[in-house]
Formats: C-alpha cells, sequence, structure tokens
C-alpha cells in the first residue's frame, strides 16, 4: 500500500512538473519573441485587474494597467457586436510594455512607438529606412499576445492601441477570411477594423 502511494505521488509529482516546465516552455518562447522584436528585456511582470498578462520593462503604473483592460473591454463588445465569441476573455491576451523608440511623430504630437522591421512596409510611406513606428505589433495569435510600448500620458492612446492589436488576434481565432484580409496595412487599410 505505502508503495503504491508513493507510485502515485511520484506520477503526481512528475505530471505538475510537467505541467509547469511546459507551461513556462510557452511563455518562454514568447518572452524571447518579445526581447528579440524589441531589444528590450521584460523584467517585471504583472496581472490587469480583470485578468490580462504583462510583461514590461518597468512596474506598469495602475492606469496603465487599467487602459489596458479598457482597449479589451471595448474588444470584446465590438467583437460582440460582430458575433465573433472566441478569444474575448482577458485572461487570452498577453500584452508586452516596450521602451519606446520614439515619443513624438513627425508632427511633433506625443506617439510612443517602436520600431519594427519594415518587412512587407518596405519602400512605402511607412518606411523610415528598413524600419517602420508602430504603435503596436502581434507577436503570437496562440497564445494571443501583442507588444505595445510604454506611456507616461495620454491613456486613452493606450486603450485604442490594445483594441486595434486585438482586432487582429479576435480576427485571427473567429474570421479567418476577414483576418487575411486585413492583417496588416501595407496594401491600406487602418484601424479600426471592427466597428
Amino acid at each position: 500500500m505505502k508503495r503504491r502511494i508513493a507510485s502515485y505521488l511520484l506520477l503526481t509529482i512528475g505530471l505538475l512538473t510537467l505541467i509547469i516546465s511546459s507551461a513556462y516552455g510557452q511563455d518562454g518562447a514568447l518572452v524571447a519573441q518579445a526581447e528579440r522584436i524589441s531589444g528590450d528585456e521584460f523584467t517585471v511582470t504583472a496581472t490587469t485587474p480583470k485578468g490580462a498578462e504583462v510583461y514590461a520593462v518597468s512596474q506598469p503604473s495602475p492606469a496603465m494597467l487599467n487602459a489596458i483592460d479598457e482597449g479589451l473591454t471595448a474588444l470584446f463588445a465590438v467583437a460582440r457586436k460582430n458575433g465573433y465569441g472566441r478569444y474575448l476573455n482577458y485572461s487570452d491576451y498577453t500584452v508586452f510594455i516596450a521602451h519606446p523608440d520614439r515619443l513624438k511623430d513627425a508632427d511633433g504630437r506625443y506617439s510612443p512607438d517602436i520600431a519594427v522591421g519594415a518587412a512587407q512596409y518596405a519602400g512605402s510611406v511607412y518606411d523610415k529606412g528598413g524600419y517602420i513606428f508602430a504603435a503596436g505589433m502581434v507577436i503570437s495569435f496562440n497564445p494571443g499576445a501583442f507588444l505595445i510600448a510604454e506611456h507616461s500620458k495620454d491613456l486613452n492612446r493606450v486603450s485604442d492601441v490594445v483594441r486595434f492589436e486585438g482586432e487582429h488576434i479576435v480576427l485571427y481565432h473567429n474570421d479567418r477570411r476577414r483576418f487575411l484580409a486585413t492583417q496588416d496595412h501595407s496594401k491600406g487599410g487602418g484601424h479600426p477594423i471592427l466597428q
């Protein structure tokens, strides 16, 4: 009897270790992807009040975390309005908050953005010499994850960026044809995609 209990205990510990290792491996790969794109180290973790996971370069303010939730709330409302039902939970999303590569746009307006490789935008009006400035960038569809820049003010912009990046993830999981037509903006179009 003691042997059987010990065997079950070892089996349970082994399964828990496997589950935890698998989850860490998935999160670790996601963090590595975000760090490769942004050039930042995401050493701070947090959770928004409604349950979205956050990795950041510095401790996000409560207002920043609330702005992320507000963006996701707006995303979920417009997604439901369009008849979509998948990926409408806060816990479905991971948000990476990176150091901004610029604080103002070409017109001098506050616009914390990240610089990413031009890729399909090469040669377009967005191309700044092999890179573009983006308010946000989806880095994974499963789990749903995207990268945004750290903001110190204008947190309504954070909510908008979260909603807009989330549109791509919602469409990926709910309407693949519409997702493919709007997955990037190199051929025109922009946000909001969902009305």
